[in-house]
C-alpha cells in the first residue's frame, strides 16, 4: 500500500471476495473465497482481494473493507485494529474494468489496480463499488441539501447537486439493466447447452456454472430494484424544494427588475446634477488606498506557544489584547528633513509608468579587454548594468511606507513604538528583491529632493553623502554614507528621533549579496543582524534576517526579532519576510525549554495571535519591464520644476536611459565622470595648497550642512541646517554650482 516512485501512477491490483446477501461462508484462505456472509441491506463488503504494488513483488494478497462509501485495505484482517495501509473515496473515483478479473480505480490523481480470482468475483465487487459510489455521492449532495439554501448560489448549487444524484441513479439503473441483459443471455445460453447435455459429469459442471450465472443474475436484480426505489424516494424528497426555489427565483427576479429601475432613475438624477453643478478638480492622492490595504484587525486571542533559540532571534508573535490598528509604515532614511501636514491635499497626479526596458545585448568580453591595464575607478561600466536612478533616489526610496513612522509618533507605550520602528527598518529591503541593477553613482555636489509635504506631509533631501528627513516637525531621521576611494559605500548608522517624547533610536542595515554576477540569474539577498536601541529607555530589538540557503526548510527571505525592556525581558516576537510583511506578537509568559542543537537551552514563548506591522504593496504593472520599480520609484525621477539645478532628476545620462536611449547615455556617462575626476583633481590640489598656507579645509558638502560628532556613536555626521529649501522658495540657485 505504500507509494512507490518512478511511474507516471501509482497502480494496484486487487483480488477479493466480498460478501453480500446471499454469499456462502467458505474458508478464508483462498483468495477467491469469502469471508463471510452479511445480511441483506448491508453497507458493508469485504474479503480478499491481489493488489500491484511493484514490479519486484507484483501482486500482494491484501483484505478490502468497503463501507460507508470509502474502500479501504490491509494486509491482514487483524491489521483492521491498528493500521490501514490505503483509503480510497469512492465519492470521486473512477472504476473501470480491464478484463475478466481485473479493476481499475482512479482516484486523486492515483490509479489503482485490482485483480480478482474469478470474473464472478470481479463483478460481484463492481457492482458493490458501483452502488456504494452512487450512495456515497447522495450522502454528500444530502447533507449539503439538508439545510434550506440562504443565498442565491446556494440554492443554485443544491439544485445542481440534487440533479447530480439523480443522473447518478439513472446511471446505476442503465448498468444494471446492462447487466441484467447480459447475465440473462449467458443464463438463456447455458440452460440450451444443459438441455443438449447427454455425458452425467458435464452435465454437473454446467449446472454449477448455471447456478452461479443465476446467482449474479438475482444479486443484479436486486440492486436494480434498490436503485429504483432510491430514485423514486429522492425525487419525492425535492420536488417540494424545487417548487420553493423556483417561487424564491421569482420572487427575487421581479425585486432585482425593481431595484435596476430605481437605479437607473437615481443614475439619470445623479448625472443631471453633475451636469448643473460646478466643475471641480480634485485628486486622489496617490497612496491613499494603501493606508487602508495596510490596516490590520484583532484577532482572537488564541494562545500559541513558540520556541525561541538564543542566539538566533528567530520567533513568531501573535495579535495583543491591546485594540491597536496598525497601518503599513514608510521608511525614511538618509540625511534629510521631512514634515507633516494634518490636512493633506494632492498638488498633482503623478506617473504610474516609465518606457519599457530596452532589450540591449551585453558583451562582457569586449567590456573585460577594455578593463585591462585601468583603475577600477577609471573603468567606464555601461549603463546596461544600472537602472535610471541615481543612488541619493534609491535612498529616499526609504520613504515607501512613511506612515509606519507616522503610526510610531502615536504611540504612548515605547515598547509597541519600538515595533513600528523594527517593521520600518525592515520595510526599506522590500524593493530590493527583483532590483538586481545598480542606481547611477551620485557626482559631487548632487541633490535630490522629494517634496510631499502637500501631498502626504513629508519632505527628503539627500546630498551625495548626507540625508535627512524630518516628519511633522516631531520626527527627524539621519543617514550618512560615506564613499571611499574604490566607489564603494559603507553605512554608518542611522539615527531616528521623536522630539515629543525624547525617544532617539539607532540601527545599522545588514549586508546585501548580490550572487550569480559572473554566471547565471542575477539576485539579491539580504543576511545578517539589526539591533535597534532605544537611547533614551535602553529597550532594544533584535533583528536576524536569515541567509538564504538550498538546504533550509525555512521560509525564504526569513525575519525574526524580539523586542526587550531594558532589564532584557521579552516582551514582542516579531516574525515575517524582509520582501512581503512583518508581525509583532506579545509574550504572555516564557519559561525554559529543552537544549538545542549545540547544547544550549531553549527559551519557549508563549504569546498570543499575531498582528500585521507592515505590509508591501504590490508591484505596479508591467512593472518587470520597468525595472520592477515601485509606484513611488516610478514618481522619483519624474521631471519636476523648480527643483534645484544639481537635482538628479536633470541628470542627462539618467535621463536618456530612462527614455531608452542607451547608446546616447554611455556617452554622457562618460562625460560626466571624466568631468568630475577633473573636478576632484582641482580640488584636491586646492586644498593641498591651503594646507601648505595653514589654512582650514572645508569637509563634506555644502554650506547647508554642518559637521560635528555624534555623542551616542562616536561617529562623525552631517546635521542639515538648513537654506535649500528657502532658496527653493525664492528661486535663488547661487548656491548651486555646475555639475551637469
Amino acid at each position: 500500500g505504500r507509494c512507490i516512485y518512478g511511474e507516471s501512477r501509482i497502480v494496484l491490483f486487487v483480488s477479493a471476495v466480498p460478501c453480500l446477501s446471499g454469499c456462502t461462508p467458505q474458508s478464508a484462505g483462498s483468495a477467491s473465497t469469502p469471508t463471510g456472509a452479511l445480511a441483506p441491506g448491508s453497507d458493508t463488503y469485504k474479503g480478499w482481494l491481489f493488489k500491484w504494488t511493484n514490479y519486484l513483488k507484483g501482486y500482494q494478497r491484501r483484505w478490502f473493507v468497503l463501507s460507508n462509501g470509502l474502500l479501504s485495505y490491509y494486509r491482514t484482517q487483524a491489521e483492521m485494529a491498528h493500521t490501514c495501509r490505503g483509503t480510497i473515496n469512492l465519492a470521486t473515483a473512477h472504476i473501470d474494468t480491464e478484463d475478466a478479473c481485473n479493476i481499475v480505480l482512479s482516484s486523486g490523481g492515483r490509479t489503482y489496480h485490482l485483480k480478482a480470482s474469478t470474473e464472478v468475483e470481479r463483478q460481484r465487487w463492481v457492482t458493490a463499488l458501483e452502488l456504494a459510489k452512487a450512495k456515497a455521492i447522495r450522502m454528500m449532495n444530502d447533507q449539503s441539501g439538508d439545510e434550506e439554501p440562504t443565498t442565491q448560489s446556494d440554492r443554485s448549487e443544491g439544485i445542481q447537486g440534487t440533479l447530480k444524484t439523480l443522473i447518478s441513479k439513472l446511471d446505476d439503473l442503465g448498468t444494471c439493466n446492462d447487466l441484467i441483459a447480459k447475465h440473462g443471455a449467458a443464463l438463456q445460453r447455458s440452460l440450451s447447452e444443459l438441455e443438449a447435455l447427454r455425458v452425467p459429469v458435464e452435465g454437473g459442471e454446467k449446472v454449477k456454472g448455471v447456478n452461479e450465472r443465476a446467482t449474479l443474475f438475482r444479486i443484479t436484480s436486486n440492486a436494480m430494484i434498490n436503485a429504483c426505489r432510491d430514485f423514486l424516494d429522492l425525487a419525492e424528497t425535492h420536488s417540494r424544494r424545487w417548487q420553493r426555489a423556483l417561487q424564491y427565483e421569482r420572487e427575487q427576479r421581479i425585486h432585482l427588475e425593481e431595484t435596476i429601475e430605481q437605479l437607473a432613475k437615481q443614475h439619470n438624477s445623479l448625472e443631471r446634477a453633475w451636469r448643473e453643478a460646478p466643475t471641480l478638480s480634485a485628486n486622489t492622492p496617490i497612496g491613499s488606498e494603501r493606508l487602508q490595504k495596510g490596516e490590520a484587525s484583532d484577532e482572537d486571542e488564541d494562545t500559541e506557544y513558540f520556541d525561541a533559540m538564543e542566539e538566533s532571534p528567530a520567533f513568531i508573535t501573535v495579535t495583543a489584547t491591546e485594540n491597536t490598528q496598525h497601518r503599513s509604515v514608510s521608511p525614511c532614511g538618509l540625511y534629510s528633513t521631512l514634515s507633516l501636514r494634518k490636512e493633506l491635499q494632492p498638488l498633482r497626479r503623478r506617473r504610474s509608468h516609465i518606457p519599457d526596458k530596452p532589450n540591449y545585448s551585453l558583451n562582457l568580453w569586449s567590456i573585460m579587454k577594455n578593463c585591462i591595464g585601468k583603475e577600477l575607478s577609471k573603468i567606464p561600466m555601461p549603463v546596461n548594468f544600472n537602472e535610471p536612478l541615481s543612488m541619493l533616489q534609491r535612498l529616499t526610496e526609504d520613504l515607501e511606507y512613511h506612515e509606519l513612522l507616522d503610526k510610531a509618533a502615536r504611540c504612548e507605550n515605547s515598547l509597541e513604538q519600538l515595533c513600528l520602528v523594527a517593521a520600518f527598518s525592515v520595510s526599506s529591503y522590500s524593493t530590493t528583491v527583483h532590483r538586481t541593477a545598480k542606481p547611477f553613482n551620485p557626482l559631487l555636489g548632487e541633490t535630490y529632493e522629494l517634496d510631499r509635504l502637500e501631498d502626504f506631509g513629508y519632505r527628503s533631501l539627500c546630498e551625495q553623502v548626507h540625508t535627512e528627513t524630518e516628519i511633522n516637525d516631531n520626527i527627524r531621521l539621519r543617514q550618512r554614507h560615506t564613499q571611499t576611494h574604490t566607489g564603494k559605500y559603507s553605512m554608518c548608522a542611522i539615527h531616528l528621533q521623536f522630539h515629543s517624547s525624547g525617544n532617539h533610536y539607532v540601527w545599522r542595515k545588514v549586508t546585501s549579496t548580490v550572487h550569480n554576477i559572473i554566471v547565471g540569474k542575477l539576485w539579491i539577498d539580504q543576511s545578517g543582524d539589526i539591533e535597534i536601541v532605544n537611547h533614551r529607555t535602553k529597550e532594544t530589538c533584535q533583528l536576524k534576517f536569515s541567509p538564504y540557503s538550498y538546504f533550509s526548510r525555512e521560509v525564504p527571505r526569513k525575519v525574526t526579532g524580539v523586542v526587550s525592556d531594558s532589564g532584557g525581558q521579552a516582551h514582542y516576537i516579531l516574525s515575517g519576510t524582509w520582501d512581503d510583511k512583518i508581525e509583532s506578537s506579545r509574550i504572555v509568559q516564557s519559561s525554559k525549554g529543552g537544549s538545542g542543537s549545540e547544547g544550549k537551552q531553549k527559551t519557549v514563548y508563549q504569546t498570543l495571535s499575531p498582528k500585521l506591522l507592515w505590509k508591501k504593496y504590490p508591484l505596479p504593472d508591467n512593472a518587470e519591464n520597468m525595472y520592477f520599480f515601485s509606484s513611488l520609484a516610478l514618481t522619483l525621477n519624474e521631471p519636476e520644476d523648480g527643483v534645484g539645478l544639481t537635482d538628479s532628476r536633470l541628470r542627462p545620462d539618467q535621463r536618456l536611459m530612462e527614455a531608452g536611449r542607451w547608446d546616447e547615455a554611455n556617452s554622457e556617462k562618460q562625460r560626466l565622470e571624466e568631468k568630475q575626476r577633473a573636478v576632484r583633481r582641482r580640488r584636491e590640489a586646492e586644498a593641498t595648497d591651503a594646507l601648505d598656507d595653514g589654512k582650514t579645509v572645508r569637509e563634506g558638502g555644502r554650506a547647508g550642512w554642518r559637521k560635528r560628532m555624534n555623542a551616542i556613536t562616536g561617529e562623525t555626521n552631517f546635521v542639515y541646517k538648513g537654506g535649500y529649501w528657502e532658496a527653493k522658495d525664492s528661486q535663488d540657485w547661487n548656491m548651486c554650482t555646475e555639475i551637469f
